[in-house]
């Protein structure tokens, strides 16, 4: 089946899957929920637990959610899944082309679109900023 692949800090990308359970609970790390956010004939696959789990923000979704962890957009046929179309695969690697920086700021959460290299910094400089917990045994 091909899909659209969006992992965080990486660009969209083409993928081929075979569509079974155990397939795409690894691709998206987990037990997963069906959004259908579009008029579009495709769907919108994710980690249900995705925010609880803390997985990191990935893209945002229009104007109303935040996706955390990988997710992927397959077409609908009925109640299946399917291969989405030559157009459709063009589509969503351009909407979702970018990775995607998030930052808390007084109005809230802000994203801001970058490239893989620069996602890749900007983690690792945040990562160096966390404070280290302390080991209770000492």
């Amino acid at each position: 089946m091909k899909i659209v692949l969006v992992e965080p800090g990486k660009e969209a990308r083409e993928a081929e899957i075979t569509g079974s359970l155990q397939e795409i609970q690894k691709l998206v790390d987990g037990t997963f929920q069906v959004m259908y956010p579009w008029e579009d004939l495709v769907a919108l696959v994710c980690n249900d637990e995705g925010k609880i789990l803390g997985m990191p923000l990935n893209r945002v979704l229009e104007d109303y959610d935040v996706i955390a962890g990988p997710f992927f957009i397959c077409g609908i046929e009925g109640d299946h899944f399917c291969n989405l179309t030559d157009r459709q695969v063009e589509i969503y690697r351009e909407k979702f082309r970018q990775p995607e920086m998030f930052y808390r700021t007084s109005m809230g959460l802000t994203a801001v679109s970058c490239s893989e290299q620069e996602y890749a910094a900007l983690h690792q400089q945040n990562q160096k900023k966390k404070p280290k917990k302390e080991n209770p045994e000492r």
